[in-house]
């Protein structure tokens, strides 16, 4: 083929793969963050099989999707009072109430013990942080619950500190699986913040049609060892994003903030080819970022436990903040999504 007719038939690709990170730009740019894609962990650190999808998932490249389709907010922004939590506050998005699969976005298949990640957008929680005065310098806390028994009418308040590890929390359905910083410590935006330009620099990472130019943060977890084959296991994703009182002139008490995602994984038997347990291989450096876990993540799942699974059994441990380089006073900084940033 001449060197003409292949730059030809290169354009359009460049072209197509251009406008698609375009959109993906600006469709995170008023984005919340929850849990984009669930995928298993072999045992060098890297993502392997297919990945899977929250319950009532919509793909962000789908003709229906918009912000609120996935985001779930607790309490709700219509709450006189912003620091009140219900009762009958639901766990799940009424979309993810049930075993709810949509086209396109299987459950994630993995087999008991496996490690998996939860990859989610930071959308510059992590990276401006002083747009959101008064927030945990963590930009808040994560915590996964599992069960095998969820409820339709799961609440939040039912669960939430409430389960622990060793599974003697609460009503003793469901354990605490892990406990984790928002900020994994080397995710990010696009954007001239510092936080930003300085993670671009160490965690390189290729634009491509999944994350755009972004590099999407995760939490590393490992599935109980006991989890029953060919049965669901129900993960919940709480991310617990407090504002401070006395901080934010615009919120003098503070409030509570809370975002959660509801996803099923299918567990299967472990020789699987696209499943992996916890054999320790040894992490492999410098693989591409695209499709590996954090090193220190994965090494606490690696090292944990199997019969306990998720380290400490307090429910309510909070982990030590994610270092970032100093943040330089906000005047200094300039950022291209300023006009049209509505993150909360």
């Amino acid at each position: 083929m001449s060197g003409k007719n292949k730059e030809t038939m290169e354009r359009p690709r460049s072209s197509a793969l251009g406008w698609f990170l375009l959109v993906l730009l600006f469709s995170a740019v008023d984005a919340h963050s929850w849990i984009e894609q669930m995928t298993v962990i072999a045992s060098n650190g890297t993502f392997v099989g297919d990945p899977g999808y929250a319950r009532g998932n919509v793909l962000r490249t789908a003709p229906d999707f918009s912000d609120p389709t996935m985001t779930y907010l607790i309490p709700p922004d219509d709450r006189a009072n912003q620091s009140l939590i219900l009762p009958t506050d639901r766990m799940c998005k009424s979309t993810q109430q049930t075993y709810n699969v949509t086209e396109g976005s299987p459950r994630l298949q993995a087999s008991a013990g496996a490690a998996i990640a939860l990859r989610y957008q930071e959308n510059g929680h992590v990276t401006l942080p002083w747009n959101q005065p008064g927030k945990p310098k963590n930009r808040g806390t994560i915590y996964v619950y599992g069960t095998t028994q969820p409820k339709e009418n799961e609440t939040l308040l039912g669960v939430h500190k409430v389960w622990n590890a060793d599974g003697t929390g609460g009503d003793r359905r469901g354990v605490l699986l892990s406990t984790q910083n928002f900020d994994d410590g080397r995710c990010y935006q696009i954007n001239n913040g510092n936080i930003s330009e300085y993670r671009q620099g160490e965690y390189p990472h290729v634009a491509n049609t999944l994350m755009g130019a972004d590099l999407w943060c995760q939490q590393d977890l490992a599935l109980p060892s006991d989890a029953p084959s060919g049965k669901l296991y129900t993960l919940y994703w709480v991310w617990d994003w407090p504002t401070a009182p006395g901080v934010d002139p615009a919120l003098p008490e503070g409030k509570q903030e809370l975002y959660t995602t509801c996803m099923d994984v299918d567990v299967v038997d472990g020789g699987s080819p696209t499943t992996e347990t916890r054999v320790q291989a040894g992490y492999v450096e410098d693989q591409s970022l695209d499709r590996a876990a954090i090193p220190s993540e994965f090494a606490e799942v690696m090292a944990s436990d199997p019969e306990t699974e998720a380290g400490d059994s307090s429910s309510s441990a909070t982990p030590a903040p994610t270092p970032a380089p100093t943040i330089p006073s906000r005047v200094a900084i300039v950022t291209t999504f300023i006009t049209v940033y509505t993150t909360v």
